[in-house]
């Protein structure tokens, strides 16, 4: 189910450029970073590169397909 939230513009304008190079949705892109920041709060001694890698071999490992990259 979806739902408008009022985001900053400055957010909306660094997730959009964020998502364009991701080949996101504004909004996947948005759920990505959220995902990151609350495995990160979790887990303290995980780098961010290393969460965002684990998030993103899952996503390529759910669509069956692997983008070099």
């Amino acid at each position: 189910m979806g739902h408008q939230v009022k985001l900053a513009d400055s957010l909306v304008e660094i997730a959009m450029r964020d998502a364009e190079r991701e080949h996101r949705t504004l909004p996947k892109q948005i759920e990505f970073r959220y995902k990151i920041a609350g495995i990160m709060e979790e887990n303290p001694d995980l780098t961010y590169a290393m969460v965002r890698d684990i998030l993103k071999a899952r996503d390529e490992e759910a669509s069956g397909e692997y983008v070099f990259g």
